[in-house]
């Protein structure tokens, strides 16, 4: 095992994650820090809620393509015989999480960044992606049905580590279900100030049809 390869790969999963595309993208088109208003977080969500839908369809794509990445950066430890094949799902999850807390605590932006929920659906198309094809739509069916973005998000990360307990879906290698579950806790910590507002009916509904928004 090359632990000089894997230590590489790592912190290149960690950086590609830490690309802020919701605050560059907002100041260098728009003028607008997107933390500085909405929600105060830097994705795809707070994105759509300050700037509109095409910046944000285009934050969430590029949050889901770097969370891909991160995690196909495995990969390349086969191609180079660092690991053997069976170990390749460990080192998938690995540094997606990688990906995922780049997105959350973002070196290039003191550490201040979005929930990861987009980055973390990257992370799921690359390892099981009839699953989180799934995951998709359960989200878009919660979404529209109750206009709670936050909703959307924290079913959909319980549905992915439940969607594998069942018989077709059930992977050879438990330890992605367990890892699952791990990743849907994480999307409650990181949603726990949505989850107080859902609760006490505070927490602001999804304007799907809106345009730009400043």
């Amino acid at each position: 095992m090359d632990i000089l390869l894997i230590a590489v790969l790592a912190i290149a999963a960690y950086l590609i994650g830490s690309i802020c595309s919701a605050v560059w993208i907002g100041k260098a088109y728009y003028g607008v820090d997107v933390r500085q208003h909405g929600s105060g977080n830097s994705g795809a969500t707070n994105t759509f809620r300050v700037l509109g839908k095409k910046p944000g369809a285009v934050v969430m794509l590029l949050d889901i393509f770097k969370g891909w990445t991160a995690t196909s950066l495995a990969g390349f430890l086969v191609i180079f015989n660092a690991i053997e094949a069976e170990q390749l799902i460990i080192f998938q999850l690995i540094f997606g999480a990688f990906g995922v807390l780049g997105h959350i605590f973002p070196v290039y932006e003191r550490f201040k960044g979005g929930k990861g929920v987009a980055t973390l659906l990257g992370m799921m198309l690359a390892i099981e992606p009839l699953v989180a094809l799934l995951c998709i739509a359960i989200f878009v069916v919660v979404l529209f049905t109750s206009k709670y973005v936050s909703l959307g998000s924290i079913i959909a990360a319980l549905a992915f580590p439940l969607l594998l307990l069942l018989p077709r879906f059930h992977p050879e290698n438990p330890i992605l279900i367990i890892f699952g579950f791990l990743l849907f806790a994480v999307v409650v910590l990181t949603h726990r100030k949505n989850i107080n507002r859902l609760l006490t009916g505070e927490e602001s509904k999804a304007n799907i049809t809106l345009g730009r928004k400043r």
